[in-house]
């Protein structure tokens, strides 16, 4: 995504006429391509309650920023596999955020520019918290099915001595209700196959004679039953312990094991549930998201220009997108530019960039400024 500067000057003759000239030097020079950037005619109300509007309107789009991170995020870890096509669902309203940006025009419908700007504000701080709070609980939500369902695919994965045997064993591998005897599960080393069936039935006394059977491998050895009398068991331990050959400890439960299956299957039956619906809503809301933070951009430098500029309201408000490596010079350009403004003004200017790397306020002597940066989300 592109780095965007949302700059403001005066709307008097002479500064249109150096926003011109801006434009015409930076076109020719190819540094940035410029695009006005219209804000409606808001109810001013009091100086006083504009300064409190700065102030809130700056920790208004630190919160919508941080939001929209976290959602763009939340797409990915969503999609998974297929988080490399992430940003082509990260639109605002149908189209991408570049778009969006460089083609912005206020939503009089959903944000009414009669209504005074406290009004307005509080307005989109409400749509916000809303989406946030629906967030948190939608995500915990599909974050806890998806690791309850990691924690059970992580038991069938691992080595023979540690993964679940559940997906591996079946009914017809073990004697089964005998008071007398058992089936166990050994771990033989791939080289010590040769022995272990040359020595399996001598370990110990009341071995059944031809009773092994490999049943899975895995790269470092195999898993071979085994049935002998359950008094002997003891014995048999110690003796394939010495041998290099473990004993698994596992006693077949049908009930265990298909509780197990029904639970993996109904997980993944809930994750796909879940999946379609919370990439819906994440998509909808990220625009949701994306289209008020441009918004309260837009409140912001009717704002701070207000404060800046006085009454009554006149001012220009211009979207520039810099060329890559040219943002120097385009700084430059801008400082000579608009020169002429007070330079007391310009020595009190209020950086009302949004922070964060590569995030920087585009600052000009004498002109009200502000970074716009759409954010990338980045995969974990």
């Amino acid at each position: 995504m592109s780095e965007f500067w949302l700059i403001s000057a005066p709307g008097d003759k002479e500064n249109l006429q150096a926003l011109e000239r801006m434009n015409t030097v930076t076109s020719k020079s190819n540094l940035s391509y410029n695009t006005k950037f219209m804000i409606p005619d808001f109810k001013v109300g009091t100086l006083d309650s504009l300064v409190g509007l700065s102030d809130e309107l700056g920790k208004l789009d630190a919160f919508a920023e941080s939001l929209i991170r976290r959602m763009a995020q939340s797409v990915v870890e969503v999609m998974e596999d297929a988080k490399g096509m992430a940003q082509e669902n990260l639109l605002a309203n149908g189209v991408d955020l570049t778009s969006f940006v460089t083609h912005f025009e206020w939503d009089m419908a959903k944000y009414p520019a009669k209504q005074p700007l406290v009004s307005v504000v509080d307005t989109v701080a409400k749509q916000l918290a809303q989406i946030e709070t629906d967030l948190k609980s939608r995500m915990a939500s599909y974050n806890t099915l998806k690791t309850n369902l990691e924690n059970l695919e992580r038991k069938s994965m691992g080595n023979l001595f540690t993964r679940t045997l559940s997906d591996i064993v079946s009914k017809e591998d073990f004697v089964l209700d005998s008071e007398y005897l058992i089936t166990l599960l050994v771990i033989v080393p791939k080289q010590s196959y040769t022995q272990w069936q040359k020595t399996y039935e001598s370990l110990s006394d009341m071995v059944v004679p031809r009773s092994t059977k490999l049943i899975a491998e895995d790269n470092e050895g195999g898993l071979f039953t085994v049935t002998l009398f359950r008094k002997v068991i003891d014995d048999f331990k110690t003796k394939a312990k010495e041998n290099k050959f473990t004993v698994r400890e596992y006693y077949y439960d049908e009930k265990e094991i298909k509780r197990e299956r029904e639970e993996m299957s109904r997980l993944l039956s809930d994750k796909k549930q879940q999946y379609g619906p919370l990439l819906r809503w994440l998509k909808v809301n990220f625009s949701e998201a994306f289209i008020a933070w441009i918004h309260i951009k837009a409140l912001r430098v009717f704002v701070e220009s207000v404060l800046r500029y006085g009454l009554p309201v006149n001012f220009q408000a211009v979207l520039l997108q810099p060329k890559k490596s040219s943002t120097k010079r385009l700084r430059e350009v801008l400082n000579s530019v608009f020169r002429h403004l007070d330079q007391v003004a310009a020595a009190s200017i209020l950086d009302v960039g949004v922070r964060g790397d590569p995030w920087a306020a585009a600052q000009q002597p004498g002109l009200l400024s502000l970074c716009l940066l759409p954010h990338r989300p980045q995969s974990p």
